[in-house]
């Protein structure tokens, strides 16, 4: 009865979120306290129903139920436990029963830490966050119940996708919906002062630590996923701008623009009508990547559903979602005027400036993804869009961004002296560019133009990152005293600085000097590459819980001295007659040999030659660390003791006074 008890569970949550939208709706006109009051209980009832609806279909996984379609098409009695339990994410249903699982859990973090807002604002959040949730159930009701029955039942599921069996596919996708989700709570504040008419700097002090929890997850689940693909895909790259990899990629680039903004409306009070558009338009792009991945208008190794009745429901939810908000931020748009003089060398002006190229990339990188479905769907013919646009597009955008990230540290806020800023400005410059000429010879022998400038790039980011830091040190008596009186969102803008850096100095570096070589070899013949002998040992037959495999051994050497020992392997799943690659990686702190097993030149004799492909990665991982990096600063900045408010005045709290139509 797990499954029906799921089923049931989902049910009530759905008309927990009614409760959710329309109590408080009524609260807020009628300026009924107690009815506003009502959000915070329901969204805490919703949160309880979606997690027994989310345990009950793990314990169905767990128990190897077959007679729930949802696990007979994604699970197998010979599947390993721990992908049992991934897999209740594995596929389409169960995928978005997590997504509702983790918009109940933001809402309920938003009712539990904004308790000491306003009570009509909290409880239109709350309202706005139930509505999101409410499409999202009678989507899952509708189209997508993960518990439904199948008769008569199979003796043995289908099993999950080899793709997803993977330690990496465990973590990276509930990562990456954290992000996606989490920018829900950003639009739910931003349409919730829109209703209320809190337009006010209290309402952006209270959204960042939300919109910059929610870009930190983001951030590390697109980190997991580029690392994800890297080792279980076979092709040695780290992203290759897959339509669905966009999907999440320019709620990104949007979230970035979003938290630079809030810290402007913030602390000048200046670019109110940008930060809200920017909070709709992330949560718009994060319910478009909803619709590119559940649609079936896209061919990906990443998409989860290829259903168009699906589609339509999201692209209609996402019609009335985004107009609804953008038809709020027509009505309020005399209440978003600006209220002091902008000045266009001074930090504001520069974080404006690094808005535009964000956006602007934001953009082309949709261009790129939709004008091929646009095409398609007009029967003007099929066409692809790859790497070399979206590379022209997007390095060209992020180079004066770079150098809008340095200059801004060393710029006051109101006004700056752009004499004294360029002065200022000479040592991390001069340092940056030394290095950037030195560092290519001295690491690879060889660089050019472009690499020279990236590399100036990457290393001008990281010199300038810690300068904010330094000053706040220098500031105080003693070196101690200045480490500590140091903010978290100080910290947190640092590493995040620094990450970006280090990210870019990982794809400069791996992009310039990285090498591949395709080579046929036999037992005991060895290839060269970079200075390192591969030696290959043969293959030979193996098996795994699920799978069998055709496993090589490929002894790695440097000057006469073993280092590494790799073990590429060819898995075949008989279940879904699946041939899957599993790559063989020498992990170094400034270079990866990667070996990548091919096809036996005789299919008949796996013990003749084989085609391998043998990668050398220079720097790889530092694209991944600075990831990492900026995960770690996006979580200080939002712990700033700033966003630590003092408790509304009782009187505010208890009668929730509402500027519904003023």
């Amino acid at each position: 009865m797990f499954a029906e008890l799921g089923h049931f569970a989902l049910i009530l949550a759905l008309a927990a979120s009614l409760l959710q939208v329309l109590v408080p709706a009524y609260g807020l006109v009628t300026r009924n306290g107690r009815a506003l009051g009502v959000a915070s209980s329901a969204a805490q009832a919703q949160f309880f129903l979606m997690l027994t609806a989310y345990l009950c279909l793990t314990y169905c996984f767990i128990d190897k139920d077959f007679s729930v379609a949802y696990v007979a098409a994604n699970s197998h009695s010979a599947l390993p436990l721990m992908y049992r339990i991934s897999a209740v994410w594995g596929a389409h249903e169960g995928s978005f029963l997590l997504w509702g699982l983790m918009l109940s859990g933001w809402t309920l973090a938003v009712s539990i830490f904004n308790r000491r807002l306003p009570q009509d604002l909290a409880a239109t959040v709350l309202a706005v966050l139930g509505f999101i949730s409410m499409g999202f159930l009678l989507f899952m009701l509708i189209t997508s119940n993960p518990f439904e029955r199948i008769f008569p039942v199979p003796l043995e599921g289908q099993d999950l996708n080899p793709l997803l069996q993977d330690p990496g596919l465990i973590i990276h996708p509930p990562t990456l919906y954290m992000g996606y989700v989490g920018l829900s709570v950003a639009f739910a504040f931003a349409v919730a002062a829109l209703i209320t008419g809190k337009l006010d700097s209290a309402w952006v002090r209270w959204t960042r630590p939300w919109t910059t929890a929610a870009w930190a997850f983001l951030t590390m689940g697109i980190t997991l996923g580029s690392w994800w693909a890297y080792n279980e895909l076979g092709w040695g790259g780290w992203w290759f701008w897959d339509p669905v990899e966009n999907a999440s990629f320019m709620p990104w680039l949007a979230a970035t623009a979003l938290i630079h903004s809030l810290a402007v409306t913030e602390k000048r009070g200046l670019l109110k009508s940008w930060t809200v558009l920017l909070a709709i338009l992330c949560f718009a792009l994060s319910l478009l990547g909803t619709f590119l991945t559940r649609s079936g208008v896209i061919v990906s190794v990443h998409a989860f559903a290829s259903d168009p009745a699906r589609g339509v429901f999201i692209l209609s939810f996402l019609a009335l979602v985004v107009g609804g908000a953008l038809t709020l931020y027509a009505w309020r748009a005399p209440k978003l005027a600006s209220e002091g003089e902008l000045k266009l060398f001074s930090r504001e002006g520069l974080l404006l400036l690094n808005n535009v190229f964000l956006v602007t990339a934001c953009f082309g990188v949709l261009l790129g993804t939709l004008y091929p479905l646009v095409i398609d769907a007009f029967g003007l013919g099929k066409i692809s869009v790859g790497p070399p646009y979206f590379n022209a597009i997007f390095f060209p955008l992020m180079a004066p961004l770079f150098v809008l990230l340095g200059l801004g540290v060393f710029t006051p806020w109101k006004r700056g002296n752009l004499r004294d800023g360029l002065r200022r400005l000479r040592v991390p410059a001069l340092f940056a560019l030394v290095a950037a000429i030195a560092m290519p010879f001295a690491l690879q022998g060889k660089s050019s133009l472009v690499i020279a400038a990236g590399v100036w790039l990457a290393l001008w980011t990281l010199a300038t990152a810690p300068i904010e830091l330094i000053k706040r040190i220098r500031a105080k008596p003693t070196f101690a005293a200045g480490l500590l009186s140091v903010p978290s969102s100080t910290w947190g803008m640092t590493l995040a600085h620094t990450g970006l850096g280090m990210w870019m100095l990982g794809v400069v570096c791996v992009t310039g000097y990285g090498i591949e070589r395709d080579v046929r070899l036999g037992a005991g013949q060895e290839a060269e590459l970079s200075g390192f002998v591969f030696g290959f040992e043969g293959v030979k037959e193996s098996k795994g819980p699920n799978f069998v495999s055709d496993l090589g051994t490929v002894v790695v050497e440097r000057n006469g001295s073993a280092i590494s020992t790799l073990e590429p392997e060819k898995r075949l799943y008989p279940s879904q007659g699946s041939v899957m690659t599993e790559t063989g990686v020498d992990v170094g702190p400034f270079r990866d040999l990667y070996v990548a097993l091919g096809e036996p030149i005789d299919k008949a004799n796996i013990g003749g030659d084989w085609s391998l492909r043998l990668y050398y990665k220079p720097m790889i991982r530092f694209v991944w660390l600075g990831g990492v990096l900026m995960f770690i600063g996006g979580l200080c900045s939002m712990m700033d003791r700033r966003y630590r408010l003092a408790r509304a005045p009782a009187t505010q709290r208890s009668t929730g006074h509402a500027e519904v139509l003023a």
